[in-house]
């Protein structure tokens, strides 16, 4: 039995083929794209694509910050919180609000 995808799943064929490449620069290369990054509103793959003057979305499709935490960082963060470290949407709102204190400027925290 072969299965079909939907036809509203084609538009997705060419991101499913795209490969994440990475580039073993010196760190002054490093440093040159993520302060044009920073200094354009871009991200560094953003930043690069524009360099190589590829096509780059004009806005975000989803602005996040991410990090990796194992279960020892969510056993800390649990506990600093005080909350069950099973309860990693709770601890996730938590380091959110957090983020967003930490944005806030000094007169207004």
């Amino acid at each position: 039995m072969v299965m079909r995808k939907p036809a509203r799943w084609t538009g997705s064929d060419d991101a499913l083929r795209a490969v994440q490449v990475a580039f073993d620069v010196e760190q002054a290369v490093l440093d040159a794209v993520r302060t044009a990054a920073f200094h354009s509103n871009r991200s560094t793959s953003d930043q690069i694509r524009h360099l190589l003057q590829l096509p780059v979305a004009t806005r975000p499709k989803r602005p996040r910050l991410t990090v990796s935490l194992s279960s020892l960082d969510y056993g800390q963060l649990a506990e600093r919180y005080g909350l069950p470290e099973a309860d990693r949407l709770a601890i996730k709102e938590r380091v959110t609000q957090e983020l967003i204190r930490f944005a806030k400027p000094p007169g207004r925290r």
